[in-house]
């Protein structure tokens, strides 16, 4: 029996790994769970971060998926242990493709990192690049209005700009080459982004990253059969819907809301 590849997110934000992953792998099943009941994860403390993660991974492993994604950053940069503790699935957050991705494009070894507060407290990008580049110098920014102007689409309304331009004025002022979009929201205001930091700039979108890691896991076994695509959220499944359209370029299907269970609480 075929076996999907799952990812969870705290909401929209995910569906940029999704498309990734998608594009790469057209004959995958994928099955997509996003936490909307209880978007944004960045300002929450780190254990009300792994017992959502857990309880989002049980989800998907009731599915019977093969490899879990954890597509947000704020997971993945307090709950990976954990949910490696879950199942003997192969777990992959975004951090470490990140991280890999940004010492292969910077030049100057001066890279920046913005995310949640929950992301960028846990120090866990600068900590990824600097194993890989010990010489590195890193600066970190927290960036909590991305989350809600991505929710409410107004990735190019003149007030994303205005926010970008206050949050990335340290990292301007540092000179960095290189920036690691370090939420999966992020990836949909990278334009605004580009605009404020200037071309020299190259942003690394770790769902890309993702979607080349995820390679090291999956053969190349192809069975002619397009993979399905399931998408499953916990509240507000017309608002998903609606901006799943506006990132992805058409419709999506098969979109169920689900509630919080008890039994996925439980071992």
């Amino acid at each position: 029996m075929k076996r999907a590849i799952g990812i969870f997110d705290s909401g929209v934000g995910g569906l940029t790994v999704y498309k990734a992953i998608r594009n790469t792998f057209p004959n995958e099943d994928i099955i997509y769970f996003g936490d909307t009941a209880r978007v944004p994860y960045g300002p929450k403390s780190p254990n009300t971060i792994i017992d959502y993660s857990l309880q989002n991974a049980r989800f998907l492993l009731q599915q019977g998926i093969k490899i879990l994604i954890v597509a947000c950053n704020t997971s993945s940069a307090v709950a990976i242990p954990a949910l490696q503790n879950l199942s003997d699935i192969p777990v992959i957050g975004v951090i470490e493709p990140g991280a890999e991705q940004s010492v292969k494009v910077t030049k100057c070894k001066r890279i920046g990192v913005i995310g949640t507060e929950g992301t960028i407290r846990s120090g866990a990008y600068p900590s990824a690049i600097r194993k890989l580049l010990p010489e590195a110098f890193v600066v970190s920014s927290a960036c909590p209005l991305f989350v809600p102007l991505v929710e409410e689409g107004w990735q190019e309304h003149p007030v994303a700009k205005v926010i970008a331009e206050e949050y990335l004025k340290e990292m301007k002022e540092q000179n960095i080459d290189t920036l690691v979009l370090g939420c999966t929201h992020y990836p949909l205001l990278s334009k605004t982004i580009q605009q404020v930091m200037g071309e020299e700039v190259t942003l690394v979108d770790s769902a890309m990253a993702v979607a080349e890691y995820l390679s090291r896991y999956l053969s190349d076994e192809n069975d002619g059969q397009k993979g399905r695509d399931s998408f499953y959220v916990s509240d507000n499944e017309n608002k998903f819907a609606e901006i799943a359209e506006r990132i992805l370029q058409h419709n999506i299907g098969n979109l169920t809301r689900v509630h919080l269970y008890e039994s996925w609480f439980k071992d």
